[in-house]
């Protein structure tokens, strides 16, 4: 009987001992940026961006719109479909998702909804604190304390 009772304490202080050892935790770190900065960072680069994290693609002829998740969208000049002309990009930080109707490409600028001009290559209007923060992509949730005027832009390993 004292044999197994002494069997449970080992186990019991075996579970206890590995319970209390912190292992690493790799998750996302959010990033952030000023509301006063996100309402002035939508803008188009004529340059061309590595696509890292594709997410939807829009067509409207000849152009190919390519979102690149957190960053913005990747303009793609589709007339020769045999050789395609990456031209450049619409920054937009939180960018994850994006519509378009006619001329205008509709794209969520963290919070925000922009509504960008692919003509003019500008944007046109801002309903601002339409969506929520963008979620990190293991969908964990941040608990830190930050900044009221801060809004998450996108999220780091």
């Amino acid at each position: 009987m004292i044999s197994i009772m002494k069997k449970i304490l080992v186990a019991l202080s075996a579970i206890l001992l590995l319970s209390s050892v912190s292992m690493p935790y790799r998750g996302y770190t959010p990033v952030f940026m000023k509301r006063t900065d996100l309402e002035h960072s939508v803008f188009y680069k004529a340059e061309k961006r590595e696509l890292v994290h594709p997410g939807k693609i829009y067509y409207r002829s000849p152009y190919l719109f390519v979102n690149e998740r957190y960053k913005g969208v990747h303009v793609i000049n589709n007339s020769n479909p045999a050789n395609p002309v990456n031209e450049g990009f619409i920054v937009a930080p939180g960018c994850i998702d994006m519509a378009a109707k006619g001329d205008v490409l509709y794209i969520d600028n963290a919070v925000d909804l922009v509504a960008f001009d692919v003509v003019e290559k500008k944007v046109t209007n801002r309903i601002k604190d339409v969506f929520p923060e963008p979620a990190a992509p293991d969908q964990s949730v941040y608990y830190g304390t930050r900044q009221p005027d801060l809004v998450i832009v996108g999220w780091k390993i």
